[in-house]
């Protein structure tokens, strides 16, 4: 978004944009039957990688806020103590992560991002969310896969409070879409009118990112 001042580069954001230049990581495939549960180009892991920006935000729960505003029938600003009244739910997915990592049967709990959506009630002409996180991050994708059934804003995952380094306090989790969608450490949602890039998708990734298509760079 234009108010926000983009997170500085990192080794890792500098490798991630030689990758793009170079198509590291694609397979060729275009995509695999549903019934094929790890995606092409995949591999499978049993631990849970942590990649970021170079940064992790310190974020007290005393001062943790989520905003939801934008196109919608009632804006929010969450407190922590309010976001844990909402109703908590518990889901189970697998996640694929776009440097080719899956990792199966996540268990996460949190607040539906359905549930999150009834509260706000969102404009007919709001088709896509801008995902802004405490570190400067922002992604986007359309409001209907933000909408999944099985997507959620984590704050547990295995039964354990999310850690720092995997964007705790709480995260987004969209499983079925490459894992930089799912922001970490999750500030601010605007539900927009139209599609508009974030930082990765201005450095050469895909707008959208489906695993199963290999929907991993610009060109994809």
């Amino acid at each position: 978004m234009s108010d926000e001042h983009p997170p500085a580069d990192s080794k890792l954001t500098t490798s991630k944009r030689r990758w793009a230049a170079e198509g590291k990581f694609l397979t060729g495939r275009i995509s695999r039957p549903q019934t094929e549960r790890l995606p092409p180009g995949q591999h499978l892991v049993k631990n849970w990688p942590v990649l970021d920006l170079g940064q992790q935000p310190v974020i007290s729960l005393d001062t943790w806020r989520l905003e939801v505003r934008g196109l919608v029938e009632t804006p929010l600003d969450l407190t922590w103590t309010a976001f844990q009244a909402q109703e908590q739910r518990t889901k189970v997915s697998d996640i694929h992560c776009v440097t080719t990592w899956s990792r199966y049967d996540n268990k996460w709990k949190g607040v539906s991002t359905r549930d999150l959506l009834d509260l706000v009630m969102p404009k007919p002409e709001a088709n896509y969310v801008m995902l802004t996180s405490y570190d400067g991050y922002t992604t986007n994708l359309p409001l209907s896969d933000f909408a999944a059934e099985d997507a959620i804003l984590a704050t547990s995952w295995e039964g354990l409070p999310l850690t720092r380094d995997h964007g705790g306090p709480m995260r987004l989790v969209v499983p079925h879409l490459y894992f930089w969608k799912s922001a970490k450490w999750l500030r601010r949602i605007d539900l927009i009118p139209a599609d508009e890039a974030g930082f990765w998708e201005k450095n050469g990734y895909h707008m959208y990112g489906d695993p199963w298509r290999e929907q991993r760079y610009t060109d994809d």
